[in-house]
C-alpha cells in the first residue's frame, strides 16, 4: 500500500492539510490506472495494424496509378498513328501486361503501332518520324528492343501477341527467380521477398506460379513472426490466396502442397477438434501433391511429419478423432521413417529437421545405433532457419537423455 504522508499547503497564515486516500480509494485509483494502461497498449497495437494496412494499400494504389498512366499514354499514341485501320478507339482486343521491375503497363496494339513501319506508308512514316523519336524517350529501351523489327512489313496481331507474351514471361521469370532467392535466404530476405510479391500482385494475380509463391511468402512470414495474432493473420491470408489458385489450377502440385502447409499453420491457433479435421485435409492435399509431382522431397518430408504426429497422438486427440470420424487417422512410426528416408534418397541433406526425425524414428523403434548415426549426420548440417534451430535443440536434448 502507498504510505500515508501528510502534505501541507500554505494558505495565508494557516496550513491546510490535504485529506489522505483510504485503502479502498487507493485500490480504485490503481485499477483505473491499470485500465488506462491496457487501453494504451491495445491502442498502440491497433495503430501498428493500421500502419501496416496503409502501407499495403499505398502499394496497391501506386500500381493502379502507374497502369492507368501507361494505358493513357498508349491510347494517345494509337490515336496519332497514321494507319486508318488502327484508329479505332476500341481497346477490347488489347492485352495489358505489367513488367516485374516497374509495374508499368504495355499494350500489344500500342507497341506494334509505335515500333513498326510498312512499305505502303513510307510518306506517312516520314511525317511522323520526328514525333516518334520524341516518344521513344518515354519508352524503356528494353520495350523498344522487343517491339522493333528489321522487316518493313507490318506484322499481324498473332505475331504481336507472341512478342508481348514473350516479354511478359521474361519479366515474370525474373520476378520468380528473385522471389525464390529471397525465400531461401535469412529472415530479412524473406521479408523482402514477401514485399516484392505484394508489390507485383496487381500485375501477376492471374499467374499460377506467382500465386503459389505469394502463398509461400505468407507462410514464411507466419514462421518468422513472433506475435500470435500476426501469425494467424499471415496464415489466413496465405490460405485465401492459395484457395484462389486451386480453383483454377487443381493439377498444380505446388498449389496443393502450400495449401496443406498453410492449413496446418492456421490450425495451430484452433481447437483440438479443428486441428484433427485439418489433419485430414492436410493429408489429402499432400497425397495429391505427391501424385502430381512424385520426385519432390518436400512433399515426402511433410507426409513423414504427418505420419509421425499421428503415430504419437495423445489419448485426448485419439478419443476426439474417434468421436468425430468413423475412421480416425492412422499411421505408424515406420510409415514416417519410410517417408523421411525417401526424402534423403531424393535429396541427401534436404533438411536438418528431416535427419533429426529419422533419428527419432529409429530411437522409437529401438534401433539406437542407427539413431546415433543419423544424429551425427544431422549435426553436420548448418543452422539456417528457425526450424533448423529447433532441430538443433532437439538434438541436444536427445544427446543429454542418451548420456543419462
Amino acid at each position: 500500500a502507498v504510505p500515508r504522508v501528510p502534505v501541507s499547503v500554505e494558505a495565508g497564515d494557516a496550513a491546510v492539510h490535504t485529506p489522505l486516500l483510504t485503502h479502498d480509494e487507493q485500490v480504485d485509483v490503481l485499477e483505473r490506472l491499470d485500465f488506462v494502461l491496457r487501453n494504451i497498449s491495445e491502442l498502440r497495437k491497433e495503430v501498428e495494424e493500421l500502419r501496416n494496412s496503409l502501407q499495403h494499400l499505398a502499394a496497391e494504389i501506386v500500381g493502379e496509378v502507374r497502369s492507368h498512366l501507361e494505358e493513357t499514354q498508349k491510347v494517345t499514341r494509337r490515336r496519332r498513328f497514321p494507319f486508318p485501320r488502327e484508329r479505332s478507339d476500341s481497346t477490347g482486343s488489347s492485352s495489358i501486361y505489367f513488367t516485374a521491375s516497374s509495374g508499368t503497363a504495355n499494350t500489344d496494339d500500342g507497341e506494334s503501332e509505335g515500333g513498326y513501319t510498312t512499305a505502303n506508308a513510307e510518306s506517312d512514316y516520314d511525317r511522323e518520324s520526328e514525333r516518334e523519336s520524341e516518344e521513344e524517350d518515354e519508352v524503356s529501351c528494353e520495350t523498344v528492343r522487343t517491339a522493333r523489327r528489321d522487316s518493313l512489313d507490318l506484322v499481324n496481331e498473332d505475331e504481336t501477341h507472341l512478342v508481348f507474351d514473350s516479354s511478359l514471361e521474361e519479366g515474370l521469370g525474373q520476378l520468380l527467380q528473385e522471389a525464390d532467392r529471397l525465400h531461401s535466404g535469412d529472415e530479412q530476405e524473406k521479408r523482402e521477398g514477401f514485399q516484392l510479391l505484394l508489390n507485383n500482385k496487381l500485375a501477376y494475380a492471374d499467374q499460377k506460379d506467382f500465386l503459389w509463391r505469394l502463398a509461400r511468402a505468407h507462410s514464411d512470414m507466419c514462421e518468422i513472426t513472433e506475435d500470435t495474432d500476426e501469425r494467424r493473420s499471415y496464415a489466413a491470408d496465405g490460405k485465401e490466396e492459395i484457395e484462389i489458385a486451386l480453383q483454377k489450377w487443381d493439377q498444380s502440385a505446388e498449389c496443393h502442397q502450400w495449401y496443406a502447409i498453410l492449413c496446418g499453420q492456421l490450425s495451430e491457433h484452433e481447437s483440438i477438434q479443428k486441428r484433427i479435421q485439418t489433419g485430414y485435409v492436410f493429408k489429402e492435399h499432400i497425397d495429391k501433391a505427391i501424385e502430381l509431382k512424385p520426385e519432390d522431397p518436400k512433399s515426402y518430408y511433410l507426409l513423414g511429419r504427418w505420419c509421425y504426429q499421428v503415430a504419437h497422438l495423445g489419448w485426448l486427440e485419439k478419443k476426439t478423432a474417434s468421436a468425430l470420424f468413423e475412421a480416425p487417422p492412422t499411421a505408424t512410426v515406420q510409415d514416417a521413417l519410410q517417408n523421411f528416408l525417401r526424402v534423403e534418397e531424393l535429396s541427401p541433406g534436404f533438411s536438418k529437421a528431416g535427419r533429426v526425425y529419422i533419428a527419432k524414428c529409429y530411437r522409437d523403434l529401438g534401433k539406437n545405433s542407427a539413431a546415433v548415426l543419423w544424429m551425427n549426420l544431422a549435426s553436420e548440417l548448418p543452422v539456417n532457419t528457425k526450424e533448423d534451430a529447433e532441430s538443433e535443440r532437439e538434438l541436444e536434448e536427445m544427446r543429454s537423455v542418451r548420456e543419462d
